[in-house]
């Protein structure tokens, strides 16, 4: 574990799992009878949140009109969130009796509003939706799928096969190449105007996640790299992506060549990422942030501000 890992946006254990609870056949009645149960609403990827006095998300108690009226089909077995059971309400687009002063947002508009604890939480809970949204039928027969397990498991209805499926995460590797005094970034077409950030990918079929970073590097600027150290991790719900960071080495005299998928790609200086501002940097609560700010650290001796 890297101490910059404990400041990794939507990490760190702030929801208690407690895995071994999800196969208790009377989880539901125990989380609506005890008292202080939270249940958090989602409709599709939407979160239910209130703006006043602060953004936060709207948690419902068993007692709540939208509690009470629940299908067992609906509900997710979160964990433990602040010391009390956390129970995601899966409802449908269209839901009325919201309580006043609430509204469904998507998490990305959230980011930098919430909470960290917060966050890590609908982190959790939005990656489940996605899963449980593209798995309704079974992949091997295309028969419908029902939830077992608390929420976490989706099986098969069909007696012939009876196949189970579990939460998917894509790895994909997110690397900060330097050459010691200089940060390789790249910017895609559909970002705002200036911005850059560090390599990323997906992991392939038969790939150790160094394989990745090389090949990744050499498809999308044309450079070989070395030296691949691992960073740190972070959770990525966009849709169900774990990102894994890493720092490696290259040499600013071999040419770019760009595959396409960048708009452009270029070597900052320390001095120049220190200049340029938060307009040409990713946002804080990513791991590639965390990348760039580590490497500038090391590069300087002095944190990244940037205005």
């Amino acid at each position: 574990m890297t101490a910059e890992y404990d400041r990794n946006p939507f990490s760190g254990a702030w929801l208690e799992r407690r895995s071994e609870t999800r196969a208790e056949a009377g989880w539901v009645q125990q989380a609506l009878s005890e008292p202080g149960t939270r249940f958090l609403v989602s409709s599709g990827t939407q979160h239910l949140v209130r703006r006043s006095p602060d953004t936060a998300i709207a948690f419902l108690d068993a007692s709540h009109p939208l509690v009470r009226d629940y299908d067992s089909d609906q509900l997710v077995l979160l964990g433990w969130f602040q010391g009390v059971r956390c129970v995601l309400l899966d409802t449908l687009p269209g839901t009325s009796g919201l309580p006043a002063g609430t509204q469904f947002e998507e998490l990305r508009s959230l980011l930098t509003e919430l909470p960290e604890p917060q966050s890590a939480v609908l982190t959790c809970a939005r990656a489940l939706q996605v899963w449980r949204s593209r798995h309704r039928h079974c992949g091997t027969c295309g028969a419908p799928t029902r939830p077992r397990q608390a929420g976490h498991c989706l099986r098969c209805t069909s007696s012939e096969c009876g196949a189970e499926f579990f939460p998917r995460l894509d790895p994909a590797v997110i690397v900060l190449v330097s050459d010691g005094d200089h940060a390789l970034l790249g910017r895609q077409a559909a970002w705002p105007a200036g911005r850059y950030s560090t390599l990323a990918g997906f992991v392939e079929p038969g790939e150790s996640l160094e394989d990745t970073v090389l090949r990744e590097v050499r498809e999308e600027a044309g450079v070989h790299c070395s030296a691949v150290r691992y960073f740190a991790s972070q959770p990525w719900p966009f849709p169900s992506s774990l990102m894994l960071g890493f720092h490696a080495t290259a040499s600013r005299a071999e040419p770019l060549q760009l595959d396409g998928e960048l708009e452009d790609a270029r070597w900052f200086s320390a001095a120049e990422l220190s200049h340029a501002g938060a307009r040409v940097l990713p946002p804080r609560y990513t791991i590639a942030r965390r990348l760039i700010e580590a490497w500038y650290q090391r590069a300087t001796g002095a944190a990244l501000a940037v205005s």
